[in-house]
Parts: structure tokens; sequence; C-alpha cells
């Protein structure tokens, strides 16, 4: 039996011996030779959802080859920093580099660090495909080993720095130099040179043009990278992280609105599939844009009013609106500002979402049992000096959560969120969409301000698009999706969407808490953005006036409008049941034409209990203040009180600038 067993071992062997070298040999024989000339560049071409050419790549390359010696030794420096730090020791492939991937890799339970080479990467970039197989890597070895035999370290460099993508456009060190900093790469200081280094592990995402925030991220990492192998001192990299950023402001392109999407699935593909195949392979990209909901978006957006032109000569405020098809994930209209820069605010600007966090809340209540019909108190409460109050600054004491949810009122969700605990309503909104929240470290948003949206990080429109279109689509959460399918040049076709979709709610609970949001258009803060078809939706208003949302959906399409200043600060008492309001409005409506009227799918067994008769309680002296409120009527938003030192609001989060976190509160 042992030697029956050391035969069949013995030949397993052979045989995967020998499958394995004819896959080495194979991919061997069809290693691409280092003098071979490269295809011909060919545009890709993006379509919209009916099959309609909507833009294009260039592809022209912006490169401007320089010789290693004007490149400045910091940014030798940080690219070895950031890239491959034995580049000077290995021979092409650094198996100390991957075994050390591989263990970060493990730790961080994804793909946290690649353990390619420069020599690697430069082979891939000039010589290969970007796809991900294990054929491609044998061969991406291969040359990697051939060019360290035939051309010197400071050769292979060289044409590193001179090959990289560098988004907007840009290949090689000094055409990134002259797009970001408008000079020459010889004259770029060594904050420069550590921003430049850290754009290519993500060229659209890390671009300072695109995202100013996460490219300084990255350049303190290629920094501390510099600093922890020696190649600059400790107060070299501070100094460099302390130094202002000045961007060239002649090399940025007049994006229009349309831009913004496209950039966007450009930088998704790039990510993907690496700039060469995008800007240089022909490829055909079908995406789900709907081009007369885009065209309804970007007129809508137009409702926007100017208050002032910044530094950069853009238009403040700025706006955004994202739309998507709750049953698919399919973006089907984007809006990332008003058409002047290349910031896509849509699915990049965190901002604080005030009171249009609270349907969260209320959905962690019905699922705990409670109903629309529920009483809650409204009334003062007090947390180690956090005194929140109401929009309105009087309490109306008892109220159903109905009431609460329609008028927005602030008291009765942050009672609602003690009974519940704010881990709860964090769970929810997690399986509904939201990737932002922060829940560990020392920092997190486990206390009850989270209930008036006063979160860590923010959320963007994009997220709360696809939260509320789970409320839409009867419990189910379907990532978003901006590309259907994606053809090579030769005709094949390479990619196909397949929707992720999870049961993230009851459906029952999530038709309820539909039922209680329709109240806001028709008889709470957001008349304004009621259009005569069956709708849900939320007002949303930070402090101070930061930040005014409307986030809404009918059961074909969910849409969140959010308006803020780039720099944030007061937008003169908009709310969220004002202009972001209507801009919903005048969007739904064009979106909606052609679409049959549909009412949202109840499922069987659901019971809503009617409003309860509730007598009210009279004021306390001194809780209301001078003025009276106007009701609200349908198609108009309500007008709230006057007083010294308010403003009208729909329910804004009204704190003092830094929020005390109350004492755990006891779990349900």
């Amino acid at each position: 039996m042992v030697k029956i067993i050391l035969v069949i071992c013995t030949v397993l062997t052979v045989l995967g011996a020998g499958a394995g070298l004819g896959f080495i040999t194979a991919s061997f024989q069809s290693l691409p030779q280092l003098g071979s000339e490269l295809q011909q560049a060919a545009s890709s071409q993006f379509y919209d959802s009916r099959g309609n050419l909507i833009g294009t790549t260039a592809s022209a390359e912006n490169r401007l080859p320089v010789r290693i010696d004007r490149v400045p030794a910091n940014l030798q420096n940080a690219f070895i920093a950031a890239e491959d730090v034995r580049f000077y020791q290995h021979h092409g492939i650094d198996p100390r580099g991957i075994l050390r991937a591989v263990w970060t890799n493990i730790s961080n339970q994804g793909v946290a660090e690649g353990g390619s080479t420069i020599t690697q990467q430069l082979a891939k970039n000039a010589l290969l495909t970007q796809e991900r197989t294990f054929k491609r890597k044998i061969q991406e070895a291969f040359l990697a080993l051939q060019l360290e035999r035939q051309y010197s370290k400071r050769e292979i460099l060289e044409m590193y720095l001179n090959q990289i993508y560098f988004g907007q456009g840009a290949y090689g060190v000094e055409a990134a130099a002259l797009v970001y900093f408008d000079k020459h790469v010889d004259k770029l200081s060594l904050a420069e040179c550590a921003m430049i280094a850290g754009i290519p592990k993500s060229p659209n995402y890390y671009s300072p043009h695109n995202n100013l925030k996460a490219a300084k991220e990255r350049q303190e990492v290629v920094l501390d990278q510099m600093a922890k192998y020696n190649l600059i001192t400790a107060k070299e990299a501070a100094d460099a992280k302390a130094e202002k950023i000045v961007l060239s402001t002649s090399q940025k392109k007049n994006t229009g609105i349309l831009d913004y999407f496209l950039d966007y699935v450009t930088q998704q593909l790039v990510d993907k599939y690496g700039a060469d195949a995008v800007y240089k392979e022909g490829m055909k990209i079908y995406t789900t844009l709907d081009m007369d909901m885009q065209i309804a978006a970007e007129k809508a957006i137009q409702e926007l009013p100017t208050y002032y032109t910044d530094s950069n000569k853009l238009k403040q405020p700025q706006g955004a609106l994202v739309a998507i098809e709750p049953s698919s994930g399919h973006i089907k209209a984007m809006v990332g500002g008003r058409g002047n820069d290349q910031f896509n605010r849509a699915v990049l600007a965190e901002r604080q979402p005030g009171s249009a966090f609270k349907p969260f809340v209320y959905l962690a209540a019905l699922e705990s049992g409670l109903t629309p019909a529920t009483i809650i108190e409204d009334k003062a409460i007090s947390f180690n000096g956090w005194e929140p109050q109401n929009y309105d600054r009087r309490y109306h004491g008892k109220v159903s959560l109905r009431t609460a949810l329609a008028q927005s009122y602030n008291v009765p969700v942050i009672l609602l969120t003690q009974q519940l605990t704010p881990e709860k309503v964090l769970y929810y909104a997690q399986q509904m969409g939201l990737t932002t929240l922060a829940l560990n470290g020392s920092v997190n948003d486990r206390n009850l301000a989270m209930a008036l949206g006063g979160l860590t990080r923010g959320v963007t429109p994009l997220e709360m698009a696809s939260a509320y279109g789970v409320l839409a689509n009867q419990g189910v959460h379907v990532e978003p999706i901006a590309v259907t399918k994606i053809v090579d040049r030769s005709g094949k076709t390479i990619y196909n969407s397949s929707p992720k979709q999870k049961a993230a709610v009851n459906p029952k609970s999530a038709y309820v808490l539909v039922d209680m949001m329709q109240d806001v258009l028709t008889r709470g803060t957001g008349t304004a953005a009621y259009f005569g078809r069956p709708a849900a939706g939320k007002t949303g208003t930070t402090s101070e006036y930061k930040d005014a949302w409307f986030v809404g959906f009918t059961p074909d399409i969910s849409a969140a409008v959010w308006v803020g200043n780039d720099i944030a600060s007061d937008l003169d008492g908009m709310t969220g049941g004002t202009t972001p309001a209507v801009i919903w409005r005048k969007f739904m409506s064009e979106a909606h034409k052609g679409i049959p009227v549909h009412d949202f799918i109840r499922p069987s067994g659901v019971y809503i209990p009617s409003e309860p008769a509730i007598k009210e309680e009279p004021k306390k002296e001194g809780a209301a203040p001078p003025g009276k409120t106007t009701p609200a009527t349908p198609g108009k938003p309500p007008v709230p009180p006057k007083q010294p030192g308010a403003k009208p609001d729909d329910g804004k989060q009204d704190t003092k600038p830094t929020v005390p976190v109350p004492p755990t509160p006891p779990k349900t």
C-alpha cells in the first residue's frame, strides 16, 4: 500500500510539474520583445443606457520625457519609498517585498499593499496589458529580469518615471509637474515631490485637482515612508506636511456638467484596468446614464443662487444631485457641481446630513416594535450640558412618531436613540449603504448627536440616494452601478455588470417608514418637493446652516440633492425644505415623464394604526418665542417663526460647536 501511495504521489507530482512547466513555457513563448511596437492608441468611447455615444477619452498622450539628471533626488526617493524601497538591492523581483505584501494583506484582510517592483511596473506599463491574471504576472517577472540584465538601475528608473500615468492625461513626471504645479520637474519642492509620487496608486482619486484632501493624505503617507527609511529627516517630513500646496489653475480644463459622471466612470475603470487600457485601447463603455434624466438634473441644479465667487473663481454655493434606479442600482443621473471644476461633490464630498439622517432612527424604532402611532414626549432635555432644541424653539408635548418625523422635531428622535441605543441605529444605517460611519477607534459615531446627523466624517449624496433607495425597493439594497458592459476594440465583451444586492431591512418596516415619510411631502417640512405622485423623502439642514439636503424617492427613482459652500459656511439661512426641495421637485417632475404612475408595494399583513387624537398640552411660560408659525400648504414650504438670533430651519441640528458625548445609554 505504501508503494502504491508513493507511486501515485510521484505520478501526480510529475503531472503537476509538467502542467506548470507547460503553462510557464506557453507564457514565455508569447512574451513580447523589449523592442516590439506597441499597438496604435485609440480613444475609448462612452455610451448611455440607450446605446448613444456621449463622450470619448483623449488618446493623445501628454508626455514630456526628461533625463534622470533633471529629476530631483527627492522625487526619485519619494517613488522608491512609496513603490519599491529595495529597488537598488533586488534584480527585478523582490521576494522579501512579496512576502511583506502577503503578510500586510493577510493582516488587513484585503489588498493593502502590492509586491511588484518598479521594474515589474515598468514592464507591465510599457509592454503588457493591465489584466490581472497569473499568466501576465509570469510574463511581468520574466520581462523584469530581462530589463535588469539589459539596463542599469538608473536607466530603469528614468524609463519608469517617464512612463507612469498621473491622471489628467499626464504621462511622466515632467507632464505631471506642469499639470499640477505649473512648473518644471526640477523646480519641485519636497512637498510637491511627495504629492506627485502618491498619485499613481490611484491616479484619478489621488489627483489633487479631483480630490485635494485625499491627495494630501496620500502625500503624508509618502513623507512618512521617506522618513522611515532615512531618505529625509523627521523635521523635513514635518515641514513638508505643513507646506501650503498651491495648484496650477492654467492646466485645469473647463469641465462640463456631464463630465462629472464620465470622470467618475473613468476613475473606476483606470483603477480596474489601468490608464493605458482606458486611454489607448479603444474600449466601448456602456453606462447606466439616462440622458433625458441627466439633462433634467442639469437644468434643476441651475436653480442654485450665487452668493459669492471664491478665490478659485467658483460660484458658491455648490450643489450635487444623484439619481438611482432602486431596483437595479443603476445611476441614471449625476451632477457633481456647477460645471466649472473637477471636484465631483456627488461622490467625494462627505458632508453632514443633518435631519436627513433621522429616517434611520425611525426605522430602528419600527424594527423594535414601535409604530407610527407610538406616543413620545417632546420636552426639554439635557445631557451633560447639551440641551438640544427644536427648530421653532418650542416643545410640543406628547406627539406621535409620525408627526415627529413629518415635522422634523429634534427632541423625540434623540429620546428614541437613547431608548434604542446608538449602536442599533448605526447598524441599520450601515445595512442600507452608509459606509462612511465611524465605528472604530477613539473617535466614533456612537453618541446621541448622531441622531441629528452629527457624524464624524459625513456622507455623500451617492450614499444617501442609495440608502433611501432601500426603502423604495422593499428593503433590498443594491450597490450603485455606473457601467453595464465593456467591449474591447476587437469586439470581445470583457465585462458584464452583475448587481450586488442584499436584503437590508424587513420589507414591512420599510413600507411603514415610507408611509410615514410621505407625510413629509404632504404636511411636513418638505411640501416644496411635492409633485403629485406617490413619493417620500426627508429634509436635512445642519448646524449654522452649512449644509442643506433633500433626499427622496418614488418606486422608480431615488434622488439626493445637496447644497453647500465648498468651504463649509453659512448658506444665509437656506434649509433643506427650500432650494434643495425645489431642485428635487423640478428634477423628479421631468425624470418621471413617460414613466407610469406607480404606488409603493404594500407587503401582506402590514397594519398601520391611525394617528391618535392627542389633546395639546398648554405651552409653558417662556417656551414660545416671538412671532407665529404659518401652517404649511401643499407645494410651499412651511414658514418658520422669526425671532432674534434665530433663522428658519426644517429641524436642524441646533447644538454647540462641540457636542458633548452623553453617558452611555441603557441597552434596549
